[in-house]
């Protein structure tokens, strides 16, 4: 997008997308025709695998109420402790805090043009696809990404953060 398209969408999908062409992201945003607020929705409205699907999991840092955003793979659930020994003691939010501290309604946080500083995560496992789908502001608007790309643009670290995949009988 080089802006004149950005008329009429959602605020927060334009901030991602002046951010992303700050970053030096040149793929556009693509614009659902449904909302896609789970991964799972995403995935299938993209024709993707759910481990394409990048979702944002927020959480509230207890010390100082920062927002800790964290970016998954949609097959993995996050292990909150995991977060805590890298971050500090973590909470769960309400969509409040999502929206007050990101600026963008749960469904469409994106890593980028958050209305706060917030720690940003970023999940290994990510690493097993070429390409990852993420939000972009908006629950019907996404956009993809390398995962090395992806770090670069948010220069986040690349942790483990997940709980072991139930599908495996043994965890890394």
């Amino acid at each position: 997008m080089c802006g004149s398209e950005l008329v009429g969408l959602p605020t927060g999908v334009g901030r991602v997308s002046e951010a992303l062409q700050e970053g030096g992201h040149t793929a556009g945003l693509t614009m659902l025709k449904e909302p896609a607020r789970t991964a799972l929705e995403a995935a299938a409205a993209l024709g993707v695998f759910l481990g394409q699907i990048a979702k944002s999991i927020v959480f509230r840092r207890s010390v100082d109420d920062l927002a800790v955003l964290v970016i998954t793979s949609g097959d993995r659930r996050v292990d909150q402790e995991k977060v805590a020994g890298l971050v500090g003691p973590v909470g769960r939010v309400d969509a409040v805090f999502v929206k007050a501290k990101t600026g963008f309604p749960i469904g469409g946080v994106a890593p980028v043009g958050l209305a706060t500083k917030c720690i940003t995560l970023i999940d290994q496992e990510l690493f097993r696809y070429p390409l990852v789908w993420l939000a972009a502001g908006d629950p019907n608007a996404v956009f993809s990404i390398e995962p090395e790309q992806l770090v670069a643009l948010t220069q986040a670290p690349s942790v483990d953060v997940t709980l072991c995949p139930l599908v495996q009988s043994i965890c890394r």
